[in-house]
């Protein structure tokens, strides 16, 4: 009975290697999967005497998540590879969370970005251009949904104008200065900038520079769309902006006034820096006027960067970072659960997932538009295929040898 015990246990785990040689050939194209190990242990009979054989052989089955596949690239923008250590942070309908290396993310009806297992891609809401959180919880991850900024448009906070002021310039009395806003008001030289407020709207200011005496000057900003008929004073409102400028009477630079704060219409508080303006003997030139900030752009796509970034892409031509997607590692990733769809879940052997944004913290980078090929070599478990049905086979006659023998033991008694 020893000897068919034996045997049985070996034919049983030559049939665990063969079903684990069958479950990787059947991957060998799946997305992200890791080739699973037959490991064989022999059992003993720790009663039995020093001189027993043994008890024969158990098998156990080890998942080698810490492999890297080959990266291949695809021509869809949202499909994501890692390129080293790491796994991508997903979740299921009931907001469980895994880890995966199956990166073929599409969007789905709602716009969140789901793997071809239907797992949820996880990360931060970086809104407005912020920082993701510093925390790196478990707890602050969302899905990532590409329809989050159908529309865009970003106000107006920052600007730049250099110009030069001639110094030659004659003094306006005060009564007559742009900032009493009247059909007399007199200004030495005038220029414009382009800016928005918070839903895209343009605002084209008018910024007018008044010599009120030596080295001094008045700046006044208004809003164009409130000029008089022929579009300049008296305009329907005040000034946006008054401010006094001091230059120094001996290079001509700009001594004081910069910068300026100017409340944009429906829209933010802009900072006009005008710390370049000079005053020489020379004509009003400007040499730069700008501001930042856009009109309304529709999504035209997303890209990812290297360090995991999502950024919308919009048709003017301009993007703006909406997610950070980080990964996530474990201390023993070979150890952790597998679940059906190339899923894995953290367990006490693995330990606990600690997350972190791609190229940190020895974590592996983010490969855009780009898929992980299955670990699996055809070769190699072909050729497990034929040792496996040998060793299967070799148990078989053991068995059949100690069945024969039991047979003519049966046959002794009288």
């Amino acid at each position: 009975m020893s000897v068919m015990n034996t045997s049985a246990s070996g034919m049983l785990a030559d049939t665990q290697w063969l079903s684990t040689i069958s479950q990787n050939i059947a991957n060998s194209n799946t997305t992200g999967y890791k080739n699973v190990e037959t490991d064989f242990t022999a059992l003993v009979d720790e009663i039995a005497s020093p001189n027993d054989p043994g008890m024969g052989v158990t098998t156990s089955m080890q998942t080698l998540n810490a492999l890297q596949g080959s990266v291949v690239s695809t021509s869809t923008s949202t499909d994501l590879a890692v390129q080293g250590t790491g796994f991508f942070v997903v979740s299921d309908s009931s907001g469980d969370i895994y880890l995966t290396r199956n990166g073929s993310f599409t969007p789905n009806a709602s716009g969140d970005l789901v793997n071809s297992a239907g797992y949820y891609l996880m990360g931060y809401s970086v809104a407005s251009g912020a920082t993701a959180p510093t925390n790196e919880s478990l707890s602050s991850l969302q899905k990532v949904n590409v329809n989050a900024a159908g529309e865009s448009a970003t106000p107006t906070s920052s600007g730049s104008l250099v110009a030069n002021l001639p110094s030659t310039a004659v003094p306006v009395a005060a009564a007559k200065l742009p900032s009493v806003n009247s059909a007399s008001s007199v200004y030495t030289d005038q220029t414009s900038v382009v800016t928005y407020d918070n839903l895209g709207q343009a605002h084209t200011l008018d910024i007018y520079f008044t010599n009120t005496g030596s080295n001094t000057w008045e700046v006044d900003v208004f809003d164009h769309a409130d000029a008089a008929a022929g579009g300049s004073f008296p305009y329907s409102a005040g000034p946006l902006a008054t401010e006094n400028l001091t230059f120094s009477a001996t290079n001509g630079t700009l001594t004081s006034g910069s910068p300026i704060t100017v409340a944009i219409p429906n829209g933010q508080k802009m900072s006009l820096d005008l710390s370049n303006m000079t005053q020489v003997a020379s004509a009003f030139n400007v040499s730069q006027a700008s501001a930042n900030g856009n009109p309304p752009a529709s999504l035209t796509g997303v890209t990812f960067s290297a360090n995991g970034a999502l950024s919308y892409q919009y048709s003017d031509g301009t993007s703006q970072i909406g997610y950070q997607v980080p990964l996530g590692n474990v201390p023993s990733p070979n150890n952790l659960t597998s679940l059906d769809g190339g899923c894995l879940s953290p367990n006490s052997e693995s330990g606990a997932i600690s997350l972190g944004n791609p190229g940190n913290d020895g974590l592996g980078s983010l490969v855009p538009s780009a898929l992980e090929s299955s670990t699996v070599d055809l070769a190699t478990e072909l050729t497990e295929m034929i040792q496996a049905q040998s060793a299967y086979e070799a148990n078989s006659k053991a068995f059949q040898t100690g069945a024969n023998l039991y047979d003519v033991l049966n046959q002794l008694h009288p």
